[in-house]
């Protein structure tokens, strides 16, 4: 269960993170405002690869690896230039709940690529936030 600890300190960074960017992006280009974030981002997470002296085990990542991983980067960062725009022309009480329908599109994909079980609570709870993002939405 220490996974929970984890995922409710994600939501917690993930909630701040927008709280903070929506008053830092006012006057500032979108672009220009994940430029800015992704750089602290890039050195905090290289910092601690180097503080916990992983930084080693770089030759040993697979090409696979390589390949998914910088694929999940070019997602992230088109993720992040819609969501700062988004972010910056729109309230972010409703942003943010919306930005997070990805959880059912990523229930959905992960029940189909990466083959996981899709259990009547999962499916339930994935129909719930997909109701109330189209309340936010309509």
């Amino acid at each position: 269960m220490q996974w929970v600890v984890y995922a409710l300190l994600s939501a917690l960074f993930a909630a701040l993170t927008s709280i903070l960017a929506k008053i830092g992006i006012g006057s500032v280009n979108s672009n220009l405002g994940v430029a800015i974030r992704t750089t602290v981002v890039l050195f905090m997470a290289w910092g601690i690869v180097f503080f916990t002296g992983k930084h080693h085990e770089i030759a040993a990542v697979s090409q696979r690896s390589w390949l998914f991983l910088v694929l999940s980067g070019c997602a992230t960062g088109l993720s992040w230039l819609f969501y700062f725009r988004a972010l910056q022309i729109g309230d972010a009480s409703k942003v943010m709940p919306v930005d997070k329908f990805s959880v059912v599109i990523g229930m959905v994909l992960a029940f189909l690529i990466l083959g996981e079980t899709a259990d009547v609570k999962t499916i339930i709870g994935g129909l719930l936030i997909t109701a109330g993002t189209l309340v936010l939405v309509l």
